[in-house]
């Protein structure tokens, strides 16, 4: 351990022949943990052989238990684009097709269109077709943009329209800058359970990072102040992504004790993330090292002590929309109608997978644009580092909740 008390020993190898697809298999500081498909559990050095892998028996209980068992499918999974454009002009988004040349806050982006009733109609009718096939009775639906709600109605309308075809949940990836209490309430009337936002680092680098598109001026306390004005009037959850790079890293530690004095910790789960270098011109230079480690465990911890929720880690998933090259279990639409195959290509050219109208493309044709969760991130460490990485603060994470009673 180290002095944050992370595990500094490296995560044990992961035998192929021993666990199912996607398990991990972690050496903590006093027992082991398994997270496999079907859950978390903690084990003893006695049910682990010497070089890191499942014993016979340890095996068979956890086959028992159901961890070895992938949870069956529940839901299609249809995220759609209520409008392309966005009222910000971060430097960094993946959906800038250059850099503002006059250093500004307008950077070029993919292509504006903006969800009608028209489109509304032929995402349901393909949604329902591909529910149909997939043998699924149940919609989940992800409001996504540019900024959705820069389409108030459009995401209304879907939500309103989508309930009529199968029961339906909802959730938004949003700036929040636009979330009025009104609208708010009647999105969580229609199905909305949360939303997720992004802090850039506390607010000073949050309102140099994170500007508005029109004026380039700052949004940090427009956002607090839309997500509590919104949580008074609904029962909203609120997913707070913090993205973490060198222009923000030193400014989280505030960022997260400013929340919780003026948000409610027990509404909100708060997530930290490294961002790749995605967008046009944009590098991060934070490494995947010890020292980035126990920042996300003192981080963790701290959030933990405020009453904020932190996700617990789990086996390694399949993602259910882009993780299937036919489109089986969910669906990426632009507001125009077009399939993507993942959120990072929707409404970027030369990247569509098929129309909602016509259906997906030939595999020939999509095999070299079906893009996965994280393949367009660069980092400048390879896949075992990444890996050492995330097992490391997940080790830590979990021992943590282990003894402090959350797990």
């Amino acid at each position: 351990m180290d002095a944050a008390g992370t595990p500094t020993r490296p995560a044990a190898p992961e035998p192929a022949d021993r666990l199912p697809s996607g398990a991990r298999l972690l050496k903590g500081e006093r027992n082991w943990w398994f997270l496999g498909p079907g859950g978390v559990a903690r084990l003893a050095d006695r049910h682990v052989t010497a070089d890191g892998g499942l014993r016979p028996e340890a095996e068979r209980r956890l086959h028992e238990s159901g961890l070895f068992t992938t949870p069956r499918i529940g839901a299609y999974a249809l995220t759609v684009l209520t409008s392309t454009h966005c009222n910000l002009g971060c430097g960094y988004c993946f959906q800038n097709t250059a850099q503002d040349q006059g250093g500004g806050s307008r950077p070029p982006r993919i292509a504006r269109t903006r969800l009608t009733s028209d489109t509304i109609t032929s995402i349901l009718g393909f949604t329902e077709r591909q529910m149909a096939a997939a043998g699924l009775e149940k919609l989940s639906v992800l409001l996504f943009g540019g900024e959705p709600l820069l389409n108030p109605r459009g995401c209304v309308e879907l939500l309103e329209r989508a309930g009529k075809i199968a029961p339906t949940s909802a959730w938004m990836i949003s700036n929040a800058t636009l979330l009025t209490p009104h609208l708010a309430r009647r999105l969580a009337e229609l199905g909305l359970a949360s939303v997720q936002v992004t802090f850039d680092g506390d607010r000073p680098d949050h309102d140099r990072i994170r500007v508005g598109r029109a004026d380039g001026g700052g949004t940090f306390d427009k956002i607090v102040r839309n997500i509590a004005r919104a949580s008074e009037v609904s029962p909203l959850r609120w997913t707070l992504r913090v993205n973490v790079s060198q222009e923000t890293f030193d400014g989280v530690d505030a960022l997260i004790d400013r929340l919780a004095g003026t948000l409610d910790p027990a509404r909100c789960s708060l997530y930290f993330a490294r961002i790749g270098d995605v967008g046009v011109g944009y590098a991060n230079s934070l490494l995947h090292n010890g020292d980035l480690a126990a920042a996300f465990t003192r981080w963790q911890r701290r959030a933990l002590e405020l009453g904020f929720t932190v996700s617990r880690p789990g086996a390694r998933k399949t993602c259910v929309t882009c993780g299937h090259t036919d489109g089986r279990y969910g669906a990426v639409v632009s507001a125009d109608g077009t399939l993507a195959s993942c959120w990072e290509t929707a409404g970027k050219p030369d990247w569509e997978v098929g129309t909602v109208t016509d259906g997906y493309l030939p595999s020939a044709v999509t095999r070299d644009r079906w893009i996965g969760c994280q393949d367009l991130y660069r980092y400048d460490e390879d896949a075992r580092t990444l890996a050492r990485f995330r097992d490391t603060v997940d080790t830590a994470l979990l021992d943590h909740l282990h003894a402090t009673g959350r797990l």
